[in-house]
């Protein structure tokens, strides 16, 4: 195609670019007057050749899956036309393909050049938002509101939440000043209770939206309410606001989904089955409600219905490796292991792969079978090396689960000299070495961790508590543990090695205080029984009993425990 019939073909498509019809007000927004507004007529401005001609090579470029000329192009044109049609052409383009400094620029040049344009406001308001300029947003928002258009405040609320506490705090200020000017804006009303929940400020988000009921047909503030309750503890609360709803909107799919993830939260299986069942038959095409149905069968334990449903999913080729999983997990709870080996072994790569392979695993070497264990693990490491490290770990952690220390042990080995540089592999042969009483091994590679990855709080933690539990090295192990609790200060495991070293040290009240968090945190036999001999050693003989006992009935058999007690008072028993 000659240069001339190139512009001449252009022409049709350009006669559209030069300018757009004004948008129509929001449907949802209040009319004045119904009879349609004479149409204003269309100005065609002049182009050179030239931007004619590379926006012509821009259309082309796209049938041909160049989106990068094309939207070069676009944006050149735009900058340099700065014609609103052409500007919203190329802020398409930039949005569809994901260039958000492309996408910000030429919606700005769409906004300036059309004024009135209330989609080209919000667009602009959108990608400042999206690039953090929050008071510049709100600018080309507060247009769209003054011209009764569909804003998106919730979207200003939400792409804050990120950021600093400043950020959110002019925001803030932004939408009190808005708010000041438009009171009863229900959209303004329902993004500040969005900042007020990012602030962690729920009771007064939720005084917000009591005060101020939504408008009809506006369903996410009352989401947003229930939520609130939920966080505040009063999601019992929650359940008839969203039966109330549900009764004047029978027909919308979040109240109705929002109602049935909310009977799960409160435990109500029954009636969160009856719910999910009745979104399944009114959305039989939608495989999320399914899996959900069935997993609420599972969480109820009613076997039959979770499997039909799992079954179901695996006929409709939706979900089919999790629906494998949970057959698998089902067939395990019904005592039928060779079932569940069927099911884990159909589990394809993915997110349910590891799983399936540690159930295997564990199934097989629990019930004497570890050879075949440990072939069909070397087995799925040869056909996925991808997961080759995290198999090795499962293999590894599972045969030590199943007293076969040793062989965990040479396993490890063999993984190392394949992988020597893997942090994992590593840590597990340290926890490994030190069931060996190999002290000098289990140091060596936690130090070599540590060098490779100074932060690493886990092998801080780890060598600090085997120095003080293991040795007499009580400084240097402080030492390991509080730089591990200034990486992790809530971290219980820290907690209870910060507690257990100053126990050593003889600093008896921090410890008490230090392990008291550590088990508020984290209700652990090892904790209990470490918690237990401090209070036993501080002189508080009956406390420490009354939490060894609580433990012993949930872990009878627990070794840490019976032997904490047996060393202190002579005896195993309470």
């Amino acid at each position: 195609m000659n240069r001339s019939s190139a512009l001449l073909l252009a022409f049709v498509f350009l006669s559209g670019c030069q300018a757009m019809a004004p948008v129509s007000p929001d449907a949802t927004s209040p009319v004045e007057d119904s009879t349609p507004a004479p149409e204003k007529p269309k100005v065609y401005s002049s182009f050179s050749e030239e931007t004619i001609y590379s926006l012509l090579t821009a259309e082309l470029a796209g049938q041909r899956n160049r989106f990068d000329i094309a939207l070069d192009n676009y944006v050149t044109q735009a900058i340099n036309t700065q014609d609103p049609g052409i500007s919203e052409r190329a802020f398409r383009i930039a949005e569809y393909l994901g260039a958000d400094q492309a996408a910000l620029d030429t919606s700005l040049i769409w906004a300036k050049n059309a004024p009135d344009d209330l989609e080209a406001q919000r667009a602009a308001a959108v990608q400042l938002a999206r690039a953090g300029r929050y008071d510049d947003s709100m600018v080309y928002m507060e247009k769209v509101l003054q011209g009764k258009g569909d804003t998106h405040f919730d979207f200003l609320a939400l792409s804050a939440a990120d950021t600093d506490q400043d950020t959110r705090n002019g925001l803030m200020k932004s939408f009190d000043r808005l708010l000041q000017k438009h009171p009863k804006n229900s959209q303004l009303i329902f993004g500040k209770a969005l900042l007020l929940q990012q602030d962690d400020e729920a009771d007064a988000a939720l005084k917000l939206l009591e005060q101020n009921p939504p408008e009809e047909g506006e369903i996410a503030p009352i989401l947003l309410r229930a939520r609130l309750l939920q966080s505040l503890n009063r999601g019992k609360e929650a359940i008839p606001l969203l039966e109330k709803s549900i009764k004047k909107y029978p027909g919308d799919k979040r109240l109705l989904l929002t109602y049935a993830r909310m009977l799960v939260e409160q435990d109500r299986m029954e009636d969160a089955k009856v719910q999910f069942a009745n979104l399944v038959q009114q959305y039989p095409d939608d495989d999320e409600l399914r899996y959900s149905l069935a997993l609420v069968c599972l969480e109820a334990k009613a076997w039959d219905e979770a499997k039909g449903y799992m079954q179901e999913l695996i006929e409709r080729d939706s979900h089919v490796d999790s629906a494998h999983l949970n057959l698998g997990r089902i067939a395990e709870e019904r005592n039928d292991p060779q079932a569940a080996l069927l099911e884990y072994a159909q589990v394809g790569p993915g997110n349910d792969y590891l799983p399936a392979q540690l159930r295997q695993a564990d199934i097989l070497m629990s019930n004497g079978r570890t050879d075949e264990a440990e072939k069909r693990l070397a087995a799925a490491r040869d056909a996925e090396p991808d997961y080759a490290i995290q198999l090795y770990l499962i293999q590894a952690e599972t045969l030590s689960a199943n007293k076969q220390g040793e062989r965990a042990w040479k396993l490890l080995q063999q993984a190392l000299l394949q992988y020597p540089d893997d942090l994992n592999l590593l840590y597990t042969r340290a926890m490994q070495a030190e069931k060996r009483n190999d002290l000098a091994q289990l140091e060596k590679d936690l130090r070599l961790i540590i060098k490779r990855d100074p932060d690493n709080a886990m092998a801080l933690n780890a060598l600090g508590y085997t120095l003080s539990d293991r040795t007499t090295r009580y400084a240097e192990a402080k030492a390991l543990i509080e730089q591990a609790h200034a990486l992790n200060p809530e971290d219980p495991a820290v907690l209870d090695s910060l507690g257990w070293v100053n126990y050593r040290l003889g600093n008896l009240d921090e410890a008490e205080r230090l392990l008291r968090q550590a088990l508020e945190r984290f209700p652990d036999q090892e904790v209990a029984a470490h918690l237990g001999e401090v209070l036993w050693v501080n002189g508080k003989q009956r406390e420490a009993r009354q939490i060894w006992e609580k433990f012993l009935k949930e872990q009878p058999d627990s070794p840490i425990l019976r032997s904490t007690i047996k060393r202190l008072t002579g005896s195993e028993t309470l």
